[in-house]
């Protein structure tokens, strides 16, 4: 029989500076790599007459923007609970991931809107063949920017973090923005003036899509939406296999922003003593918390078979 002055199960935070460095870097390297880009797709739009380009680099300007709201909020999230906040702060990086969604969808709408206006004055607006430096660093920022979606998205599945996650969509959407300027240029000197706005169009709906799927998984860590069910099942046969575990009575699963927190009903031998419960029940909490990183804390109640 364990200590029986083994102290209750706690709310833990579990390697909250470790994450908090992996976001810290992957948004520092995120800021340096954009504003060199967008300098030189800005100079590159200026020198090679290329309103597209130009209008790419400030949708790359704006992700250093997004990109501190991401470290505000990571930042924010993985302080310690207090008397204030018994349960963490973790829920502020859902309200960084909903504000980064918002951006994205207001990118979206911008470059649509732009699309569909120059269709529309096509006939009446002089179109200026863009230069071969253009196309060049059309190349360079989809390259660049699709790496950056990588390992920025590698960062957030690391940590589970929905703000960097939407972050990463925020470098994608800029390496598609970047193919469409890319298109609309080669369209523009090979004489189809309209494939630049056509494609502005299809990269609004592209990019409103992930800023849906963002928000939506946002908003559901905000709710208390429980997990999936493979997971669920996952932690009943870990459950199960506790020895002294007769039945599961019930499970409940909350999400928290990144972090899981667990209910858990259990049945055993309603003549063991209070000490040999508690010990099943620690082991309980134990196992869930060792087994399932994403769980933050786990209360097990014991009913009496």
């Amino acid at each position: 029989m364990k200590n029986e002055n083994s102290k209750p199960a706690v709310v833990k935070t579990k390697n909250t500076e470790s994450e908090t460095y992996i976001a810290y870097k992957v948004s520092v390297v995120s800021i340096i790599v954009n504003v060199i880009l967008s300098l030189f797709k800005f100079f590159a739009g200026i020198f090679a007459n290329s309103g597209a380009m130009v209008s790419d680099a400030i949708h790359s300007a704006s992700d250093v923007f997004s990109t501190f709201i991401v470290i505000i909020g990571v930042k924010i999230s993985g302080r310690e609970s207090d008397d204030s906040h018994r349960y963490g702060h973790e829920r502020m990086e859902c309200v960084a991931s909903v504000v980064l969604a918002a951006i994205l969808m207001v990118t979206s709408f911008g470059i649509g809107y732009s699309g569909f206006m120059q269709i529309l004055n096509s006939q009446e607006t002089e179109i200026k063949v863009p230069g071969i430096l253009a196309l060049i660093a059309a190349v360079v920022s989809i390259a660049v920017k699709e790496w950056m979606y990588h390992y920025t998205m590698h960062g957030a599945k690391k940590i589970n973090s929905g703000a960097l996650k939407a972050d990463a969509w925020h470098h994608r959407s800029d390496a598609i923005s970047s193919v469409g300027s890319l298109i609309g240029i080669l369209g523009a000197r090979l004489g189809f003036p309209a494939a630049d706005p056509i494609m502005s169009i299809v990269i609004c709906v592209i990019i409103l899509k992930a800023a849906f799927d963002i928000l939506k998984d946002s908003i559901d860590k905000m709710v208390d939406k429980s997990c999936d069910q493979k997971t669920i099942d996952e932690m009943k046969e870990k459950v199960l296999s506790v020895k002294g575990v007769m039945h599961i009575d019930d499970i409940k699963t909350r999400l928290f922003g990144n972090k899981i927190y667990v209910d858990i009903e259990i049945s055993a031998d309603g003549n063991m003593t209070l000490f040999e419960a508690h010990d099943i029940a620690e082991d309980v909490h134990d196992l869930m918390e060792k087994d399932f990183p994403d769980v933050k804390h786990c209360m097990v109640h014991v009913n009496p078979h």
